[in-house]
């Protein structure tokens, strides 16, 4: 059901340990790379990769434990922020791709992506930003609570590698104005059928950074202090406000820190803001990504 779903041809690159890194790769032209986040997979961009490859190169890669990628144990791979990172690197690099690229990043896509964009701007071109952070936690976000049970307790590792609470709960609430059908709600799970092939999700939970002790804290710190080098990028937000943890506070937080960008809000819309919305803000992605060549 899957690949009816997902009308592209895969594609894989073999990082260390024999571990096989997913990706799509289609059309032609400057590179839009879009990157997903937890508990999703490539499968989310399914859209606006198809309407985007008659003009750019669509690149969407799965993130290691994700979607079709491999699903290695803790030792074999370690699911941190910054071997995100240099798996993005490695991919872009293999592809040859180093200049005038398009970002499209949402959820942990947004941190792994701008951690890429800051360590290399003068690749970037423009910037789609979707329900998503390249910083810490707002002062005035708690974090959510069941995101706090997932990442601090057994708990959380029960419910999210035994139940699949973590994905099934996702594709339940992330649509607000367009709830997934039940057919896209299997798709969105279906590559964590299993304890094994859910390490991944609860990994990405375990990861996320609230004290300087934590692994990802310091890059965090680093993303955020650099984020002024992409003020001179076109960028478009687009935000579904009824996102239970990319809400108001962080949707501010990217006004503050990019005020020129393009912003497109949905008051009622969720998480998985193009599933949501998606008749409505794919072309607006498209016509940005096309024609947009300077700030605004």
């Amino acid at each position: 059901m899957v690949k009816r779903l997902l009308p592209f041809k895969g594609n894989f690159l073999p990082l260390e340990n024999g571990i096989n890194y997913h990706y799509m790769d289609e059309g032609q032209g400057e590179a839009v790379v879009m990157l997903h986040g937890n508990p999703s997979w490539c499968f989310y961009y399914r859209h606006l990769a198809l309407a985007l490859k008659s003009s750019h190169r669509v690149i969407v890669p799965d993130h290691i434990g994700c979607g079709l990628s491999d699903k290695p144990d803790d030792s074999r791979y370690t699911y941190t922020l910054t071997q995100r990172v240099a798996d993005l690197e490695q991919l872009l690099e293999h592809l040859e791709i180093s200049e005038q690229i398009t970002l499209v990043v949402h959820d942990w896509g947004g941190m792994i992506g701008m951690a890429y964009a800051t360590r290399y701007p003068n690749r970037i071109k423009k910037l789609v930003i979707l329900n998503t952070g390249a910083f810490h936690l707002p002062a005035s976000k708690p974090l959510p609570l069941s995101l706090k049970i997932c990442r601090n307790t057994s708990l959380g590792t029960l419910l999210v590698r035994g139940a699949n609470a973590f994905s099934r709960g996702a594709a339940w609430v992330g649509c607000k104005m367009n709830p997934l059908p039940a057919a896209l709600r299997a798709a969105y799970a279906a590559p964590y059928n299993s304890w094994k092939n859910r390490i991944a999700t609860l990994r990405f939970v375990q990861d996320i950074p609230l004290t300087p002790e934590d692994p990802a804290y310091a890059e965090v710190s680093r993303v955020d202090e650099s984020l002024p080098m992409l003020a001179d990028k076109p960028m478009l937000i687009c935000w579904g406000e009824k996102d239970f943890v990319f809400d108001r506070h962080f949707l501010n937080e990217w006004k503050k820190r990019f005020p020129n960008a393009q912003k497109h809000c949905w008051p009622q819309g969720g998480h998985y803001i193009l599933e949501d919305v998606g008749e409505e803000i794919i072309p607006m992605i498209c016509d940005f990504i096309r024609t947009t060549n300077h700030s605004i």
